[in-house]
């Protein structure tokens, strides 16, 4: 029962734990295939002022500099990025909107979590078509095939307009991104605004794990040539506060199951003190010391935890793929823009820690009654089987 106890609680534990991280990866791949990139290339401050001033850190299109930024390891593709805002009109209905110029074709590759509702994607074969989210067309009222005017400040100072026409509606993890940013050429962005560069290059790494080492060799490479390397961790607010709250209630939950742990084990292993008090008083009557009959106790709950461990490793990985199998329907949580079916990811770091949970919560709930055993009485130990 003491091993069950310790199975059932590492095999909760690893499950929530696992529920989680699968949201977590999901949300960060999400966030960095839909809008941000592994890694941003911009000029230094565009973040802190670009708001303020956008044609004042614009980047000069340099084909070398970009070739040499995707031959780096671990690089599948660098794209440009322009950052635009204005207003939209279609019929009565006139709107702010946050615009955003990309490559149609580069584009398809890096945003793949952005995901098509109605219409199709941005191509190269209609150069004055849009997307736009799925946000902004309800509030405009716009729908696939309908033309829209934009309108927006020109670096000359002017106001300049364009009609265009929605190819498609998009939505992304994040609604509010969907309730205000439409997608366009980069092309028809440097025309509406009458620029010829862009305001940052968004990288696309083989794996999300690369972003570091990527990071550091760009730095070094390319840090001196007026250029800023921003990774996608540090632009994911939503993503990083979400993050932090599970990473809480995950350690909430680790210490109450830890705290049964200890407990259930505790009075097992007390019960068995109680229950082998002549046993005790006769190993100790022959010449067994006291240390030898605390370790023999301390060696039993290593072993419950042990053995309840490794049996709620099992468990949980089994459950896991079971439930991985038939998936666990999510709804739209806050922020979001739709729902979506969940899986269970155990990782090594997370069975480990679980592990180490088992074994030193049985070891520390062992103390009590090892040490208890270890200081009886030989006459009184001896005199509890009659």
């Amino acid at each position: 029962m003491a091993i069950l106890a310790v199975a059932f609680g590492i095999s909760a534990l690893l499950l929530a734990s696992g529920f989680i991280e699968w949201n977590l990866r999901y949300g960060r791949e999400s966030t960095i295939h839909s809008e941000l990139g592994h890694i941003r290339i911009f000029k230094p401050g565009y973040l802190y002022a670009g708001s303020a001033d956008p044609f004042g850190y614009l980047l000069d299109t340099d084909t070398a500099q970009e070739k040499s930024v995707s031959s780096f390891p671990h690089i599948e593709l660098i794209t440009p990025r322009l950052s635009f805002n204005g207003l939209a009109s279609f019929g009565e209905s006139t709107l702010s909107f946050i615009g955003e110029g990309v490559d149609p074709i580069n584009e398809e590759r890096l945003s793949k979590s952005l995901t098509i509702t109605s219409g199709k994607s941005l191509s190269p074969e209609y150069p004055k078509g849009i997307i736009v989210g799925q946000g902004l067309a309800e509030n405009l009222g716009v729908k696939p095939g309908d033309s829209i005017v934009l309108m927006v400040n020109s670096a000359t100072g002017g106001v300049n307009a364009i009609e265009v026409t929605v190819l498609g509606l998009f939505a992304t993890i994040t609604k509010a991104y969907d309730d205000a940013a439409l997608r366009v050429p980069i092309s028809l962005a440097r025309q509406l605004m009458r620029v010829k560069g862009s305001h940052s290059y968004a990288i696309l790494l083989d794996k999300t794990e690369n972003t570091s080492s990527s990071l550091d060799g760009l730095k070094t490479s390319f840090g001196e040539k007026g250029l800023e390397f921003v990774p996608w961790y540090e632009m994911a607010d939503f993503y990083n506060k979400t993050a932090e709250l599970f990473s809480r209630q995950v350690n909430v939950v680790r210490l109450i199951i830890a705290v049964i742990i200890v407990l259930s084990i505790s009075n097992t292993l007390m019960m068995n003190v109680m229950e082998r008090t002549g046993e005790i008083g006769t190993i100790m009557a022959i010449g067994v010391k006291r240390k030898e009959v605390l370790i023999q106790f301390l060696a039993e709950g290593l072993i419950l935890g042990m053995a309840g461990g490794a049996l709620g490793l099992i468990l949980a990985y089994t459950l896991g793929v079971l439930i991985s199998a038939i998936g666990v329907p999510m709804p739209a949580p806050p922020g979001m823009s739709f729902g979506y079916t969940a899986e269970i990811l155990i990782n090594w770091r997370m069975a480990f820690e679980a592990y180490f949970l088992a074994i030193m919560t049985t070891l520390v709930a062992s103390v009590i009654p090892a040490i208890k055993a270890s200081r009886m009485e030989i006459v009184n130990a001896l005199r509890h089987n009659r």
